[in-house]
């Protein structure tokens, strides 16, 4: 599954769609279309939406914050977070 987040710097809504994908472990490349003006191009020609967060999953378009859209393709549960190691911890003496 390729997914592809457009966002922009201070856009509320794109920091709840990387929270959502993040908390489901979800891999997704973030593109910057403040940043990268022809990633911004081609996200109007290919959905003509002009604001972020646009999420692409597959060549699907999801527009805004679509946690429907999102549950469908994710699932509606967050998962437990990823263990930070998965090395044992041991204790010196």
């Amino acid at each position: 599954m390729e997914v592809n987040v457009y966002t922009a710097p201070g856009c509320a809504w794109c920091l709840k769609v990387k929270e959502y994908l993040d908390q489901r472990h979800v891999v997704y490349n973030e593109i910057n279309v403040a940043a990268n003006r022809e990633a911004a191009k081609e996200m109007v020609r290919k959905t003509s939406q002009r604001g972020v967060p646009v999420v692409e999953v597959d060549g699907v378009f999801l527009i805004g914050f679509d946690q429907e859209g999102m549950d469908a393709r994710f699932g509606t549960e967050p998962l437990a977070p990823e263990p930070l190691t998965s090395e044992p911890l041991t204790s010196e003496s």
